[in-house]
C-alpha cells in the first residue's frame, strides 16, 4: 500500500492506494482519520494523478474525477458507491434518491449505513447526500466538513454561470 498526504483548505488528506487503484481517503483533521501503517510507503509519485485532481477540485478548478477506484465493501455497498458517483458536481439528492437508484427504494437506512461507510470520500461524493427535508445529516467526518464541501461546490457553481 503506498499513500501520500495532501494540503487541503480543510486540513491534510491522507489517500492510500495500490495496482488497484485507490483505496481510501481521509480528512486527517475530521473524525475519522487515517492511520498510516508503519509497513506502508509513502510514494507522491504513484498518486501523483489522485493529488493534482483533489488540489484542483478544492481549488474550484475541477468538477468530475478520472481515477482508477478501488474501495473494498459489500456488493450493496459498491451499488450505493456507485450510485453516488453519478451525483453531479453542486446537486444534492436524499437517501430516499440514492435507494430508489438502486432499485430498492425502501433502503434509506441501509444507503445511510452503506454512505458512511464510503472509504474514498470528496471523489465518491458521499457529502452530497443529504436528509429528505433537506437537511444535513450523517458524514462520517463531521457535519463541518461536509458543509464545507457542499459550499466549496455551490460556490464553484456560481463562478461558472
Amino acid at each position: 500500500m503506498v499513500y501520500d498526504l495532501i494540503d487541503t483548505p480543510l486540513g491534510p488528506v491522507a489517500v492510500t492506494g495500490d495496482d488497484e487503484g485507490i483505496r481510501q481517503i481521509a480528512f486527517q483533521e475530521g473524525r475519522l482519520p487515517l492511520t498510516i501503517e508503519d509497513h506502508w510507503q509513502r510514494d507522491p509519485s504513484f498518486l501523483h494523478a489522485a493529488r493534482r485532481q483533489i488540489t484542483a477540485y478544492f481549488a474550484g478548478e475541477l468538477q468530475c474525477f478520472d481515477l482508477a477506484l478501488a474501495p473494498v465493501g459489500t456488493d450493496f455497498q459498491q451499488r450505493v458507491w456507485r450510485a453516488l458517483k453519478q451525483i453531479p458536481y453542486g446537486q444534492l439528492v436524499s437517501y430516499r434518491d440514492i435507494a430508489a437508484a438502486i432499485g430498492n427504494p425502501r433502503a434509506c437506512r441501509a444507503v445511510g449505513g452503506a454512505n458512511g461507510k464510503n472509504p474514498i470520500p470528496i471523489v465518491i461524493p458521499c457529502h452530497r447526500v443529504i436528509g429528505s427535508q433537506g437537511q444535513l445529516v450523517g458524514y462520517g467526518e463531521g457535519l463541518d466538513i461536509k458543509k464545507k464541501l457542499i459550499d466549496l461546490e455551490l460556490t464553484g457553481l456560481k463562478k461558472t454561470r
